[in-house]
């Protein structure tokens, strides 16, 4: 090798040239990503060793690329509890308009509030969407009359509260098949 390439580690032993690091990490996903992808979304608990005998490849492999879906964030293995069985009165949305000069701090100051678990920037009537749970109206007044209204750049929450999940599937695939 060239000894103008610079190596650089890559968690493990491994050691790539910069050029090819830089490569690796703008990989993407491929079709067996995607494989991988989609059978995690219908059994997160899947073992490694099912999905490898699954996809025809070795536990290794399938260890290495969860690792790198995970740690590159394509994904998350997280169980996905429904609120109202697990102690929560009240969930709901927050549709919230903000002074565009001042959205990043803003966004700052949402993610630190543990009642919000989603939160995106969009496009549309308003500029933030995000999602709480919360165990009561008093704890939802509180949130919205107490906290978001004290955030510097924030202009208007409008609140909508969930009735019913009719439909919480996260079997979306990916879009390389």
């Amino acid at each position: 090798m060239s000894m103008s390439k610079r190596l650089r580690p890559v968690k493990g032993s491994a050691y790539l040239a910069e050029n090819d690091q830089k490569d690796f990490r703008k990989r993407g996903i491929d079709s067996t990503d995607s494989a991988i992808i989609s059978i995690l979304q219908k059994d997160g608990r899947a073992g490694n060793t099912d999905i490898a005998r699954e996809l025809d490849l070795s536990e290794a492999t399938v260890r290495g690329r969860i690792k790198r879906l995970i740690d590159e964030q394509y994904i998350q293995i997280v169980a996905v509890a429904n609120p109202f069985r697990t102690g929560f009165e009240i969930a709901g949305d927050l549709y919230i308009n903000v002074d565009m000069k001042k959205i990043d701090f803003v966004l700052g100051e949402l993610e630190k509030i543990r009642e919000l678990w989603y939160i995106v920037m969009t496009t549309g009537e308003t500029d933030i969407n995000a999602e709480f749970i919360v165990k009561s109206l008093d704890e939802l007044h509180d949130l919205v009359y107490n906290r978001l209204s004290r955030i510097e750049g924030i202009l208007n929450v409008r609140t909508a509260i969930i009735m019913k999940y009719i439909k919480r599937n996260y079997e979306f695939g990916t879009a390389v098949e």
